[in-house]
């Protein structure tokens, strides 16, 4: 029985400024279904308030409360998990509005060390300014927004945090912590806000091992599209996603027929 679905954004709502053809109008049909959902993303190059703008204007609508990000896992993290210190913050200054205020650099005191997607602002000397801290006498956790390789933008592929975060687990020998997908935690805390069971869940992704993988080991079912940074090589591992849509716009119909509906 299918009851609830997690959404991925990025490459599967749109890809860059640009909508994936169906997708407004596939979002439209589970609010008239009313179907529950909710949009899991592993962007951390945008606040909620950001992302509910650029929703807007493809005319698909949000609310605060329709999207789990990493910021948001982290903020909690921090709030149970985390020191008397502060948090030392290597995120986009955009995403800083969801986090709690940063430490000053070179602080000794830090609750965590918290990577998210800097894009081309990551260099050495900021690279090694996170080494440095997670060397610290401290020892500091290093918490990583999601661990996504890569992503694609308008001129190709891109690394992201995930990659980032295993350099300096090399480096340091720490573990990191990763909230955000494909976390089995962060997969949980999406189904639980929807109110439904793992096994009721349907997860639709781009991303063969963060949104099919990471759902699959948390109990969901996971869907893969074709767009965003599906690449044909995708199918040709050892994930098997439950099913394979050419875009979301495939959503409605792979749904009504799979649940009886009409």
């Amino acid at each position: 029985m299918m009851r609830q679905i997690l959404i991925d954004l990025d490459g599967v709502i749109y890809q860059g400024d640009e909508p994936v053809p169906g997708a407004r109008e596939a979002v439209i049909w589970l609010e008239q279904r009313g179907i529950p959902h909710l949009f899991l993303t592993n962007t951390t190059s945008r606040p909620i308030a950001a992302l509910m703008e650029k929703l807007a204007r493809l005319g698909i609508p949000s609310a605060p409360d329709s999207f789990l990000t990493p910021a948001v896992a982290v903020r909690e993290w921090l709030r149970t998990e985390g020191g008397a210190g502060l948090p030392a913050l290597f995120v986009p200054g955009a995403t800083k509005e969801d986090l709690p205020a940063s430490a000053p650099e070179r602080a000794v005191d830090l609750s965590a060390v918290v990577l998210g997607d800097l894009g081309e602002a990551w260099d050495f000397a900021t690279m090694n300014r996170v080494l440095n801290a997670l060397m610290s006498d401290a020892r500091p956790p290093l918490l990583a927004m999601g661990m996504t390789r890569y992503w694609r933008a308008p001129d190709g592929l891109r690394l992201d945090v995930g990659s980032f975060a295993k350099a300096f687990e090399y480096a340091t020998g720490c573990r990191v912590v990763v909230l955000g997908k494909p976390s089995v935690e962060f997969f949980a805390t999406a189904v639980a806000r929807l109110g439904g069971a793992a096994a009721e869940t349907v997860m639709i992704g781009d991303d063969i091992k963060g949104d099919v993988k990471g759902a699959q080991a948390a109990g969901l079912r996971g869907l893969l599209v074709r767009t965003g940074k599906f690449r044909p090589a995708d199918l040709q591992g050892d994930i098997v996603p439950d099913t394979i849509l050419d875009s979301i716009a495939d959503l409605p119909a792979w749904w009504e027929e799979r649940s009886g509906l009409t």
